[in-house]
């Protein structure tokens, strides 16, 4: 499991939890966090020119799911509407788990072409 793969996994756990207030917005919280630090370490991967344009696409949502995170932090622990947060996190947790498919087979491809393939 890739430390993404396990950050969004810890965040919809949490999401899951029962929502006793306090406690399970700064385990929410905490959970982002850890998201958003999986997120961060993306260096240029320099790869085939075929590629370029779906790793700018992915680079592109990497920046989008940064901004929700970030624009929904304050949400968690500030909001009075616990349920719509929760609803929105449940949102992200699914763009998340794309933008991790995103990223898989933009690996596979990439290591596809230069074992060859299966042609």
């Amino acid at each position: 499991m890739t430390g993404l793969e396990s950050a969004i996994q810890g965040l919809q756990q949490a999401l899951d939890t029962p929502r006793r207030q306090h406690m399970w917005r700064w385990l929410v919280r905490h959970r982002m966090s850890a998201v958003k630090d999986a997120l961060a370490p993306e260096g240029a991967r320099g790869g085939e020119a075929w590629l370029a344009s779906r790793e700018s696409a992915l680079h592109r949502e990497r920046t989008a799911l940064l901004q929700r995170l970030t624009d929904l932090g304050p949400a968690v622990l500030e909001s009075h509407d616990v349920e719509a947060v929760r609803l929105e996190l449940t949102k992200l947790v699914g763009a998340l788990e794309r933008y991790r498919q995103h990223l898989n087979d933009l690996v596979y491809d990439s290591v596809s072409l230069e074992l060859g393939g299966s042609e």
